[in-house]
């Protein structure tokens, strides 16, 4: 699992979701959905410019009792038009954005696997090699965030014992 498509080195990422919203439940009984209604620009950033078909994504639940990982994602669709930024029905609806400039972005995502335990912060905090991940630094609210690597497999690791 070191590449992703093209030979594009397969990178790795973390979205938060709250459960009232959208579940892993939900995803593996979809099998697959858009992440819309992201309106924060450096998440919109990461979608647009940085991930690709083929990058894994841990699926977080943020407003759970306790917030946890939870699962595995696997972007499918790269980058497209947030259709929601341009209908005003939506909760997520940008009077600002147009079709022809489209501000907000998303990607598609399919289930991959829900882990074995969830993962709280708790879980992760203290353990080697994570002192850096971006969801465990303070004030970290970013619902899409960069993984790296090494951080990804550590994590994925824990996820996966019984």
């Amino acid at each position: 699992m070191n590449e992703g498509t093209a030979n594009v080195p397969r990178r790795y990422w973390l979205m938060k979701c709250e459960p009232s919203a959208y579940t892993i439940d939900d995803l593996a009984r979809d099998g697959k959905t858009t992440w819309e209604g992201v309106r924060n620009y450096q998440a919109r950033n990461f979608m647009r410019d940085d991930m690709k078909c083929g990058d894994l994504v841990f699926f977080y639940h943020s407003g759970a009792e306790p917030p946890a990982i939870v699962g595995v994602a696997e972007v499918v669709r790269e980058s497209h038009p947030d259709h929601t930024a341009f209908d005003p029905k939506q909760e997520h609806f940008d009077p600002k954005s147009n079709e022809d400039s489209p501000t907000w972005m998303m990607v598609d995502i399919r289930a991959v696997e829900r882990l074995r335990r969830p993962l709280a912060l708790a879980d992760l905090r203290g353990v080697p090699g994570l002192e850096h991940m971006a969801l465990l630094q303070k004030g970290s609210r970013l619902s899409v965030q960069p993984v790296s690597a090494e951080e990804w497999a550590t994590v994925y690791e824990l996820g996966s014992r019984a």
